[in-house]
Parts: structure tokens; C-alpha cells; sequence
């Protein structure tokens, strides 16, 4: 089947809680059109979902295939490793700060610039190892702003757990979960070697447990996009249909 190419653009944001401007990328599909809604999906690691996700492509196919709706992609790309854990790690410097820019000034931006829900169940959040943590803490922060969130390959410590259990509305948000039953060994960006696997088995656990209206998605490799990259379709589909 051939499929429509919508357009990536281009654009920069000055966030104030950051102070500093970032450069986005937005993926408009094929059938864009001011007179249509959108969902918004906004990816961390935003780079590395255009490029090695190839996320407009799959958005796109999905979209063409009648599987989910209308959906324009935001990516944020990261300066470099340093910046990516100080804004993404639970104990990151700006971690907090991130979060501000993404519910108090990316959200209303978008919703001033193209034609999307203006709802919680009409965002997605979506990321991959420190990007799925960051996600979540953002969903659990912010949930009438970020109804959905899809993790894959979340790092999950004691501060992730403990927000999860503690969370007093699991009803306000829809969690999509994955990963690798090879993770046990995976090398991070500062060179430590950390388990993935066990952290990801209690949160899924606890996900459950808390009544979290949630698939988790279980694959057969390791903490890679080799991974991450065919497990994209099925994360879209599940998290922007309710």
C-alpha cells in the first residue's frame, strides 16, 4: 500500500522555566486541515523518535489505515546527554522545571497553533528509558493535562514507584508499558550498568495493582530501538484509541 506524506517543520519555543529556546519537531499528517482535531502525541528523545522511531511514518500509516485518529506529532530533541539527565531523571536538576515547560507553556502553544483537542485524553505523552520516566512524572503531575502515556523501556527507581502507589486518580490516566525481558544488563549514558527487568516488573505490578487503565506489552530483547522501533504501532494504536 502507498501511503500520503504529511510535512515536518521546524519550530522554536523560549521557555522561560527553562530559559532557554528549543527547537521542535512537528509532524503534520497527510490529511491535515484546520477543520479537522488532532490528538497530540509529544515525544521525548523527540530526535530519536523521527529518526530511528521513524514515528511520522508509522503515525501516518496508522492514520490511513482508520486505526487512530487524527494525530500531529511534537518531538523535542535533547541538547546532549548532561542536558537529556538533568531534564529526564527523576533526580534531575531540571527536572522539575521541564515539566512547567511542558504543562504551562508547550501545551498551550500547541493548542494556539494548531487545531487540537484541548484536553487531557487528547495528549499523549510518550518517551523511551529517561523519556518514559520523565512522561510519567509529567502524567502524574499534571493528568487533566496529559490523559495518556506510553513508556517504553521506563528507568524506574524508588521515586517513580512511590509516585505511581501514591497517585490519588489512576482513573484519569490511560499508561501504555513495555519492555525487554533482556534489559538485565543494560549500560546507561554515565557508564553504570543497571537491571531494568525487576524495577519494570514492579511498576507493572504496581500498575495493576493501583486499577491503572493500562497494556503492558512485554517483548523478547534488549534496552535498544532495534526493539522500540516495532513496538511503536502497537503503542500509538493502543494509547489514541480509548
Amino acid at each position: 500500500m502507498e501511503y500520503n506524506i504529511g510535512r515536518t517543520e521546524e519550530i522554536t519555543i523560549y521557555s522561560n522555566a527553562l530559559q532557554e529556546e528549543l527547537t521542535l519537531l512537528v509532524y503534520k499528517p497527510s490529511n491535515y486541515s484546520s477543520l479537522y482535531k488532532y490528538h497530540l502525541v509529544i515525544a521525548q528523545d523527540g530526535q530519536d523518535y523521527f529518526n530511528l522511531g521513524r514515528i511520522a511514518r508509522v503515525t501516518e500509516e496508522l492514520i490511513q489505515e482508520k486505526r487512530i485518529p487524527n494525530t500531529i506529532i511534537v518531538g523535542i530533541p535533547y541538547g546532549n546527554v548532561r542536558d537529556r539527565k538533568d531534564k529526564y531523571h527523576p533526580d534531575g536538576s531540571q527536572k522539575d522545571a521541564y515539566i512547567r515547560f511542558l504543562a504551562h507553556e508547550l501545551v498551550p502553544y500547541l493548542d494556539d497553533q494548531y487545531p487540537t483537542y484541548q484536553m487531557g485524553r487528547g495528549r499523549v505523552l510518550i518517551g523511551d528509558s529517561l523519556g518514559a520516566t520523565i512522561s510519567l512524572l509529567a502524567g502524574l503531575q499534571y493528568p487533566h493535562t496529559f490523559g495518556k502515556i506510553a513508556l517504553q523501556s521506563p528507568y524506574v527507581d524508588e521515586t517513580v514507584l512511590t509516585k505511581v502507589e501514591n497517585f490519588p486518580s489512576p482513573h484519569l490516566l490511560q499508561l501504555y508499558h513495555t519492555f525487554g525481558t533482556k534489559e538485565v544488563d543494560v549500560k546507561t549514558t554515565d557508564g553504570t550498568i543497571k537491571d531494568f527487568v525487576t524495577p519494570n516488573r514492579s511498576l507493572a505490578e504496581l500498575i495493576k495493582n493501583k486499577s491503572y487503565e493500562a497494556l503492558l506489552n512485554q517483548f523478547e530483547g534488549d534496552h535498544t530501538w532495534t526493539y522500540w522501533q516495532p513496538d511503536l504501532k502497537n503503542a500509538l494504536h493502543y494509547i489514541l484509541n480509548d
